[in-house]
């Protein structure tokens, strides 16, 4: 071989290892002109195979056909230049070919029949199954919407034998289950591809392809959940493929079919390439009817106007890029009809642009970027607005009066509609006074003006109640206004100047009979109210104090005022107030339990009234209580009672809290499954409440950690991913930072990605080196080295380790050091390391550091793993001469074992199993010395540790005397062949 094929053989190896993509193909072009140039036959061979495989995985599948057809001329001309290896990969990519033919609406349906009977003839020819021609069959049947004839090709594809021209496992089972699929037999899809999801078969493309294909068939059959799981998973999976187009469709779908069309414009934003790559037509016309489907669904909901990604170099909204992705995949429909010589693929394009939401909202637990304010309103607000419209604004007042009597939180809405049908009817004089004041005074109670505007809406109520001859609403409306005004910075003095002759006033109306106890009331409330804003503010413990005493005694005259009227006055939601006022007292004070009786008493005032949306806040506050007390049981229930009170009721931002505050009283009791539910709901409506980077990112951080408790890394990891970048230690802690990073080195690393979670443990670490405590930042040096090593990056590992190391002297923690330079010396004798002699060197600095009877235990586990290293450190068996290196190494290493055993043995019985674990490596190695009788001597010794533990009680047990029997089977073999 020439240096210059040898250098060119490598030179496609690694190509083989870059990412997918027009990079990695124009290296393949130019290396397989190289080997052109080379005038190796075998070696342009190599690189014709090498480029059929990197255009198969890319976006140019259409550059294939070319140097496929050469590749096999080549073989016709001269087969001896193929070896067994080539040979396998042209015979293998006859399917590659085959079945890429009908994505490319170009070739006339009579070369890829030609060419499908070409593989069968080869195939045969060959002494291949035709199972592999049978499936290529099925697909052409399929696209052909030939059902019949699919039918036939399945049946007979799943009859003959699997043999090496077989497709794997794993695509066979996807390929079986979007028969079902197709067929609409979704459950018998999913049993197929369970093998593939649940990770027992698996290759490059799957389980990606098959999590993409479960999406919707999961959502038709009820199992939301999972398919969520399998979004996050798979999309994570498929996202840095370019070759995956169709697989991130169906993600696009998916979601635009859930209500979660913001993560879908992400997804088009991650690879604005595929809206133009041209080398497979039939993933492309399935990409743009996704993007139509999806951007009809944005404009139907209002969103017509929005920016969207889009086809480069032209400014897209939702409308104009749904015309235009619609256009363009019936068009290519068209061609492939066109030249199928039927209608098929249009009536299955039609059909899918066609499809309707399976569910309204399934939240993710990722952030996606809000939508803008609607442009229109959405098609669903237009048969509600029209019953409204229906419904003449006598109806609007008596259901708006209807619903302030019953102090019902919808009142506000009833206002509100009450003045719009007025403005939009002329019918604004039909409106007495004291109509036009309820409408200012819930329009300043619903909290959507800005507080200034609210401020003047109450005074306007005020001044209308007044008018309308109702002095009592009129001065507790302007109560409101100031309680409101005392919510503004240094504010609080001068409301509560302001709210006492307000106070008179409200009292001497109530005994005058010119206001009911309720108004009175809400007077004195407000005043409460007002005291509390000024505990909130309080500059200094003294201050505060004061505060808390003036809130104290406010509370009382509220309950001493209103309870006596109770029975006929509807006070129950001042006195539940007042009691709330004396839990906080309470809880000021220290006095937990009491303030979780008042709260508790609070909820109760207003359930007995049948007002249950008032007991919200006190149950919620409960459960915080009890949670700090660690009373969960309480505060479950508290969490729970809140969320059903609260039920539609509640804006977004209290939902998002409420299910927040239930997830983490349910990870404490470690009921992490129905946790991560609330969580997710928290997630949801914290995006709705425009709370997405304060609330959102903290309910996303606890989701992350808790699905990793759950085992669920791969759905973990992409939340994690996706709430990082909105992680900062200015906003956040660097407590928060850290423990998000920590938690996604971990899901990666359970992912097997060894090299990225060191990343992400190493930005963990820098983050943690400047904290007082080093323990953290020890353990993540050494999180980072372990996942280094077994990325097999050497280098960086024993930089990690070294670091580590030094944090575990200067804590002082001696076990971690230990256990440190014991790997330090493994990764030494990696090949292209420093070598044995450094290994060495580690191992006897562990053995340094073991000093006294409590690290008895790490010194025999450090004899232990020297006499492995040694052993591991020679292949083959020792030599007969007494200076044979590998003999040498072999004694050394069996004096180690002996000692490790003696160690082990010192420490007591609880270590028995690692002292077996030492017996056997001196039996080993007694074996590769040659000296059978002390080899069985030793596992018998093993085996008599055990006697009397039944067989299949202990996996270790099991598995020392398996090993046992393994060395007495060498040793009397190798005894009786001397």
């Amino acid at each position: 071989m020439s240096a210059d094929a040898a250098t060119i053989r490598q030179a496609l190896r690694d190509n083989q290892e870059e990412p997918e993509g027009p990079a990695r193909n124009a290296r393949a072009e130019r290396l397989l002109t190289e080997a052109e140039q080379s005038g190796d036959a075998a070696l342009l061979v190599e690189a014709l195979v090498h480029q059929l495989q990197v255009y198969n995985y890319s976006s140019e599948k259409d550059k294939m056909f070319v140097p496929f057809a050469r590749l096999l001329r080549l073989w016709d001309e001269r087969p001896g230049d193929f070896d067994p290896f080539m040979t396998h990969h042209l015979f293998w990519m006859f399917k590659w070919v085959s079945s890429s033919m009908v994505d490319q609406p170009h070739i006339p349906l009579a070369s890829i029949e030609k060419w499908q009977g070409e593989m069968e003839h080869r195939y045969r020819l060959a002494g291949h199954s035709e199972r592999a021609v049978r499936q290529g069959e099925l697909e052409i049947a399929r696209h052909l919407g030939d059902l019949e004839r699919a039918g036939r090709a399945y049946t007979a594809w799943q009859a003959a034998d699997r043999d090496r021209m077989a497709n794997c496992h794993a695509c066979e089972l996807h390929e079986q289950g979007s028969w079902q699929a197709l067929r609409g037999l979704d459950e018998e899809a999913l049993t197929a591809w369970a093998p593939v999801l649940e990770g027992e078969h698996t290759c490059a493309h799957e389980p990606h392809a098959v999590l993409a294909a479960s999406l919707l068939p999961l959502l038709r059959t009820g199992c939301a959940e999972q398919a969520r799981a399998n979004h996050l998973r798979g999309y994570r999976m498929v996202r840095p493929m370019e070759s995956m187009r169709y697989s991130v469709a169906l993600h696009v779908e998916f979601c635009a079919l859930t209500g979660n069309e913001p993560r879908a414009l992400e997804i088009l934003a991650d690879r604005p390439a595929y809206f133009t790559d041209s080398g497979n037509p039939g993933s492309l016309m399935d990409f743009l009817a996704v993007t139509a489907v999806l951007m009809d669904r944005l404009t139907e909901l209002g969103h017509g106007a929005q920016s969207v990604p889009g086809p480069a170099g032209t400014g897209w909204t939702a409308a104009s890029l749904g015309v235009e992705a619609r256009t363009q995949a019936l068009a290519l429909a068209a061609r492939f009809d066109a030249r199928n010589g039927n209608g098929y693929v249009g009536e299955q394009v039609r059909e899918r642009l066609a499809r309707r939401p399976l569910l309204d909202r399934l939240p993710l637990g990722v952030r996606a970027v809000r939508l803008a304010a609607p442009s229109a309103p959405p098609a669903s607000a237009v048969a509600p607005a029209a019953a409204e419209a229906a419904q003449d604004l006598a109806g609007l007042l008596a259901e708006a009066h209807r619903l302030s009597d019953a102090q019902h939180p919808d009142a506000g809405s009833a206002w509100r509609a009450v003045a719009e049908r007025a403005e939009k009817s002329g019918e604004a004089d039909a409106l007495t006074a004291h109509d036009r004041a309820n409408v200012e005074d819930h329009r300043a109670m619903d909290g959507s003006l800005p507080p200034a505007e609210a401020v003047e809406a109450f005074r306007t109520a005020a001044r209308l109640y007044e008018a309308a001859g109702d002095r009592g609403e009129a001065v507790a409306a302007d109560a409101r206004r100031v309680f409101l005004h005392s919510m503004e910075d240094g504010a609080a003095d001068e409301a509560l100047t302001e709210i006492e002759p307000l106070v008179d006033l409200a009292l001497a109306l109530h005994t005058e009979g010119g206001a009911t106890g309720r108004q009175a009331s809400g007077v004195l409330v407000c005043r409460a109210r007002i005291l509390q804003q000024r505990m909130f503010r309080a500059a200094d413990e003294e201050a505060t104090d004061a505060a808390v005493a003036a809130l104290g005694q406010a509370a009382h005259e509220v309950l001493a005022f209103a309870e006596p009227l109770r029975a006929r006055d509807k006070v129950a939601t001042r006195i539940s107030e007042a009691l709330g006022f004396l839990a906080d007292v309470a809880a000021y004070q220290g006095d937990g339990p009491g303030a979780a009786e008042l709260y508790a008493r609070a909820a109760a005032e207003v359930h007995a009234a049948e007002l249950p949306w008032y007991a919200v806040e006190y149950e919620s506050r409960t459960a915080r209580l009890a949670a700090q007390l660690d009373d969960h049981e309480t505060a479950e229930g508290a969490a729970r009672a809140a969320l059903e009170h609260g039920g539609t009721s509640l804006a977004a931002p209290g939902r998002a809290r409420l299910h927040l505050q239930l997830a983490e009283v349910l990870a404490a009791k470690g009921q992490f499954a129905e946790a991560t539910e609330h969580a997710l709901d928290a997630a949801h409506w914290a995006d709705e409440a425009g709370e997405s980077e304060s609330l959102g990112v903290y309910a996303r951080h606890q989701l992350g950690g808790w699905l990793l408790r759950l085992g669920r890394a791969a759905e973990a990891a992409a939340v994690l991913e996706a709430v990082l970048p909105d992680v900062s230690a200015e906003d956040h802690g660097e407590g928060m930072v850290v423990q998000t990073l920590w938690w996604l080195g971990d899901g990666l690393s359970a992912l097997g990605e060894p090299r990225a979670a060191a990343e992400y443990w190493l930005r963990a670490a820098d983050v943690a080196r400047g904290w007082p405590e080093q323990h953290d930042h020890a353990m993540l040096a050494q999180l980072a080295g372990q996942a280094l090593y077994r990325a097999e990056l050497a280098p960086e590992a024993e930089r990690a380790y070294e670091r580590a190391g030094e944090l575990w002297r200067a804590l002082g923690d001696v076990p971690a050091l230990v256990r440190t330079l014991r790997v330090r010396a493994w990764n030494a004798a990696r090949e292209g390391q420093p070598g044995l002699d450094a290994a060495r060197a580690f191992m006897a600095a562990a053995e340094r550091e073991c000093e006294g009877p409590q690290l008895r235990v790490e010194l025999a586990d450090t004899y232990h793993q020297t006499a492995e290293l040694l052993a591991h450190a020679y292949e083959g068996e020792p030599g007969e001469a007494a200076d044979d290196p590998a003999r040498v190494a072999y004694e050394e290493a069996l004096g180690y074992a002996g000692r490790a055993s003696a160690a082990f043995h010192e420490a007591g019985p609880g270590h028995l199993d690692r002292r077996t674990a030492a017996d056997l490596t001196a039996a080993w190695l007694e074996a590769g010395l040659g000296r059978a009788d002390a080899a069985l001597r030793r596992a018998a010794e093993v085996l008599a540790a055990y006697e009397g533990v039944p067989a299949g009680t202990d996996e270790t047990v099991d598995a020392r005397r398996s090993a046992a029997e393994s060395v007495r089977g060498y040793a009397t073999g190798a005894a009786e062949g001397a």
